[in-house]
């Protein structure tokens, strides 16, 4: 329990509730890092097995609160009925807070009615420094992992912009992975990836060895895509990657700022996708 600061929190009585995440090995706000024990070490949490609802708001003088909690079903109910457009009263019991921690951890585009404008508490009530949101306004890790998150969510609309004819024939079996041609660009927007991307190769060998030495919890996920598919994330040092187990994968480089690599099926990505998809982390 983080003590003063759950006292600073209940002494302005209510916590006015603006929104809630989950902090779990399966799903997690990736802008806080590659993996689930980054991200709970981005908070000062352990890596609890179950993971933890996050609880953003304010109080009655308008500071910043995130309240740690351990009902992760909780927050799984409020962010579906939310998603729904239902209403949903978030109202943790006290005795499911982990820790209440001053700051938000994300951006938060809402505040509370009629209290003050959102604002850090102060020393006087706040034991540690207030959290904040990793800066997003350069290239980076945290960008280029909002990038991902982007691709995945948006994944019909990236994948309009690759044709089949974008690709080139499948290499013969056995032959290295190749990242496909330069491809047109009609807007700055347009994915590319030439041919023999050095840094798509880096990526595509480091998410092979994932497949013989698992990586920290959390670093490849797989969640639900249309039909029988999958969609895959994996992160790595200074990469990201988005793939559908039925099609194609994007890549995403720290060193090629806001550059998204499209990387074609061949004979090697069915292969990866599958393992990757066996040992990735599921939510429930």
């Amino acid at each position: 329990m983080a003590g003063t600061d759950e006292e600073a929190v209940a002494a302005d009585e209510a916590l006015y509730v603006l929104t809630a995440v989950l902090l779990t090995p399966a799903k997690f706000p990736s802008v806080l890092g590659d993996d689930y024990p980054e991200a709970c070490a981005a908070l000062q949490l352990a890596p609890r097995a179950d993971g933890y609802g996050l609880v953003l708001g304010q109080d009655g003088e308008g500071a910043r609160w995130t309240v740690v909690i351990d009902d992760v079903s909780l927050v799984a109910v409020a962010i579906a009925s939310w998603d729904c457009g239902m209403e949903y009263d978030l109202s943790p019991d006290e005795r499911t807070v982990v820790a209440a921690l001053p700051g938000w951890p994300l951006a938060v585009a809402v505040a509370a009615p009629d209290v003050p404008a959102p604002h850090d508490p102060g020393p006087e009530v706040a034991d540690q420094t207030p959290l904040a949101p990793p800066d997003t306004s350069v290239w980076g890790p945290a960008q280029r992992r909002l990038g991902a998150d982007e691709i995945a969510l948006q994944w019909a609309i990236w994948r309009e912009q690759i044709g089949d004819d974008f690709f080139p024939a499948p290499a013969a079996a056995g032959a290295a992975p190749e990242a496909p041609e330069e491809a047109p660009q009609d807007d700055e927007a347009a994915p590319r990836a030439p041919k023999g991307h050095a840094g798509v190769r880096r990526v595509l060998a480091e998410a092979w060895a994932y497949v013989d030495t698992p990586p920290p919890l959390g670093r490849v996920r797989s969640s639900f895509a249309p039909g029988d598919a999958r969609t895959l994330r994996a992160d790595g040092p200074g990469w990201s990657l988005v793939a559908r187990t039925d099609d194609i994968a994007f890549v995403l480089l720290d060193e090629e700022p806001g550059e998204v690599l499209p990387v074609g099926r061949g004979p090697e990505l069915p292969g990866l996708l599958e393992a990757l998809d066996k040992m990735a982390v599921r939510p429930l």
